[in-house]
């Protein structure tokens, strides 16, 4: 007999698709209705469906971080706390009015990210230094980092002589010579030299006060004369707190580990091979950081996702290998979910191990996301484990959205999340064309992926480390593509294995094996960093060249459907804005002690006696590679006892004035005169800047147009945030806010009469 009962329809395994319903709250939209045009309609539709609008909370969320660090003083905690909590709930009320509910959240997002600010900038509020001092200290070792020179000491100060309590830092950072006993814990006595963190060398510079303050350190300096291990003095108030020795307990054994390693090992792959376990760079030679840079593999040197994922991942595979020998366990057990926790904590452990790295942390926020998805048996989403990662990190520390590692981090993750297809695209197998052919159809594969990867990545860190760095590395591709299967498939699972066997002693051969790949490595990045234009120097991104690059990215990385297109518009914009910089043509220390200007020659001039570090910065801003002992740096110069002039374009005459007796020549015959000493009041000069308005605004550019002078400071008008305040005591005048502009300066000719040519004394 027939049986005439329909067959249940079935899809084939390889045919299916996860489907995903919508929120209770999120009712379909007839687009269709709102929107008929097509386009624009289908893709927000796709975009809905497919649920990517959420990676878009953290995108607010850095918005308002951005707002924040913008504003003028200390903005009000209230008002973007009670905005982000009125647009939540008004999100909620109206969650049946989809479009209204969506902009709501994204409002509400953006203010709680200007929330997350002003939290973050109270918690870490501390006194700090407004002058140079010398005077005896009394505090506890927080940590130690080992250098070639010597040591670098962070302290938990208990007591600070001649210096007022509304002043005294919490913590302060000294450097220390070598072959002085101390540990991580210790209460020490001894005489400092501190001064406050410096601000930015120039405007749009690395800002060292501001990452100062968010970290609690109010000074720096160095040890002078003695230094005493001290007995813990009895009090309450003296004796260290529980953070304090949870924190050098940690910073203990890691420096214990990083010797370890470094003497297993030994030369330049012994700091590195440490570097890459305990994430204690000190004992890495400065030459080998340069061939590392040169070769574009400074990054493995840094804990982050690689080294994240080698080491969760061989966790994982440890612990369920081992499970898997006892059949009774195996079957009976849920082998894959105890390996996934023995992953989370090995991931946590080392991550806590290594310093805890904005990169390190949103390497183990993500890890920890994939490895709970393995636990509720649900797969992990990529772009919605980079937004949590995202959203976790940024309401810790906010201030991280400003710096480097965050950048380059997340855009590179971005990037490859971005391009998956393209990785994945699958390398023709041999068929049967012979075995030759199979093994290399096998081979190209992961090697087209490790190609593919690196080449995304170093293209969306490219902007970022031209900001920040003013470097690019042309062949990194290269060196990453060498160099990194050796840290994979060797260095990280030694690093692994060697810190199970370190607790038993037997450590040691391990270490070893990890520095022979730790060696080819250097010796790969030697060969790379040989190249010819290993290391292109560029001048300095404006922020409206990266905001538009970043713009770019984000709308490449987020959307899953053909909205991707949009990145065109901003990338473009933005890559047209960068081929064009902002060159500055003349930089001002902050106080005063030297300057670089802009010659005929279009190349810039050192005058004064500006640091090494600045007059750096100050070249490498400029895109200039030349090195401060370059004699061609000081050669267009003609100086004497109170001061240089030079030929500038234009025909202008600048003067850098460090006597008064040369205001009288130079204020009647150049066109521009620059000095940290207060200019006379007739000085007739068509533009001044002496000391005064240093010491009101800071490190100083200037730029010259056909129209008039734009002059950009340091610190401008009254947006004095609290890491500036320290070195910013005076009123300001409301004249120096923004960039200045006054009358147009003539192009004018300097007679040679009574100047010499020579070095400044």
């Amino acid at each position: 007999m027939e049986d005439n009962r329909e067959k249940p329809y079935r899809i084939p395994r390889h045919g299916a698709r996860a489907v995903v319903l919508p929120r209770p709250w999120a009712y379909p939209v007839e687009w269709r209705r709102l929107d008929g045009r097509g386009w624009l309609s289908r893709s927000i539709a796709h975009e809905m469906d497919q649920r990517r609008l959420f990676p878009w909370i953290p995108v607010f969320f850095g918005i308002g971080i951005v707002l924040f660090f913008q504003a003028d003083g200390q903005p009000a905690l209230w008002a973007p706390f009670g905005a982000a909590a009125s647009c939540a709930a008004a999100a909620v009320a109206l969650r049946r009015v989809q479009a209204v509910s969506i902009a709501l959240i994204a409002i509400a997002a953006l203010f709680a990210g200007f929330s997350a600010g002003a939290i973050r900038m109270r918690s870490v509020a501390a006194p700090a230094l407004s002058r140079i001092v010398v005077t005896p200290v009394t505090g506890f070792i927080e940590s130690i980092e080992e250098r070639p020179e010597g040591k670098r000491l962070l302290l938990h100060v208990v007591e600070m002589r001649n210096v007022p309590d509304a002043e005294r830092p919490e913590r302060i950072r000294v450097s220390v010579r070598r072959g002085i006993e101390l540990s991580p814990g210790q209460l020490m006595t001894g005489t400092a030299r501190l001064l406050p963190p410096s601000q930015p060398a120039w405007p749009g510079g690395y800002d060292f006060a501001r990452d100062a303050y968010f970290k609690g350190i109010g000074a720096v300096g160095s040890m002078v004369g003695q230094i005493r291990p001290t007995a813990s003095p009895p009090g309450a108030s003296s004796a260290p707190t529980w953070a304090l020795w949870l924190a050098a307990s940690v910073d203990a054994a890691r420096n214990a580990l990083t010797e370890r390693i470094a003497t297993s090992i030994g030369g330049a792959a012994g700091g590195v091979g440490a570097a890459l376990v305990t994430g204690k760079r000190g004992l890495i030679p400065e030459q080998t950081n340069a061939v590392l840079r040169g070769a574009g593999i400074y990054h493995i040197v840094s804990i982050s996702g690689l080294h994240m994922v080698l080491a969760a991942g061989t966790f994982f595979w440890l612990v369920r290998a081992l499970l898997a020998l006892a059949p009774g366990l195996a079957l009976s057990w849920p082998v894959k979910k105890i390996a996934a926790v023995a992953a989370m904590v090995g991931a946590t452990i080392y991550c806590i191990f290594s310093g805890s790295d904005v990169a390190t942390e949103r390497s183990l926020i993500m890890t920890l996301v994939m490895f709970g998805a393995v636990m509720a048996d649900r797969p992990a989403l990529s772009i919605r484990n980079l937004s949590i990662s995202a959203l976790v990190v940024l309401a810790r520390e906010p201030e991280a959205l400003l710096g480097p590692s965050f950048q380059m981090s997340f855009s590179a993750v971005a990037a490859m999340m971005a391009l998956v297809p393209l990785m994945h695209r699958r390398v023709p197998d041999g068929g049967s064309s012979g075995l030759v052919a199979r093994v290399a159809s096998r081979a190209a594969r992961p090697a087209f992926g490790l190609v593919t990867t690196t080449l995304v990545a170093s293209v969306a860190t490219a902007p970022f480390a031209a900001y920040h760095f003013q470097s690019l590395n042309p062949y990194g591709l290269v060196g990453n593509a060498l160099a990194l299967p050796l840290v994979s498939l060797v260095a990280m699972p030694c690093a692994v294995l060697g810190v199970l066997a370190y607790p038993f002693g037997l450590d040691r051969p391990i270490w070893q094996l990890m520095g022979a790949a730790v060696s080819q490595v250097l010796d790969v990045s030697t060969w790379v960093g040989g190249f010819g234009g290993s290391t292109l120097v560029v001048p300095a991104l404006g922020s409206a060249s990266l905001v538009l690059l970043s713009v770019g990215l984000i709308l490449l990385a987020l959307p899953a459907s053909s909205l991707r297109w949009l990145a065109v518009v901003p990338a473009g914009v933005g890559l047209a804005c960068a081929a064009v910089p902002y060159r500055y043509d003349v930089f001002i220390d902050r106080d005063g002690a030297g300057a670089a200007i802009r010659g005929r020659d279009s190349r810039l001039t050192l005058v004064g006696r500006p640091s090494r570090f600045i007059a750096e910065q100050w070249l490498r801003a400029d895109g200039d590679a030349r090195s401060v002992d370059d004699a061609s740096l000081r050669r267009d110069a003609r100086c004497d006892r109170a001061g240089c002039v030079v030929a500038a374009a234009g025909g202008r005459w600048i003067a850098f004035v460090q006597e008064f007796s040369a205001f009288e020549e130079d204020c009647r015959r150049a066109a521009v005169v620059v000095s940290r000493l207060q200019a006379p009041p007739g000085c007739k000069a068509g533009f001044v800047w002496d000391g005064g308005a240093l010491k009101e605004s800071g490190a100083t550019t200037i730029r010259f147009t056909p129209e008039a002078v734009e002059v950009r400071s340091v610190r401008t008008g009254s947006q004095i945030r609290p890491w500036s305040e320290a070195a910013h005591r005076p009123e300001l005048s409301p004249a120096r806010e923004g960039p200045r502009r006054a009358q147009p300066i003539p192009e004018q000719d300097l007679p040679e009469e009574g100047v010499s040519t020579g070095e400044p004394d």
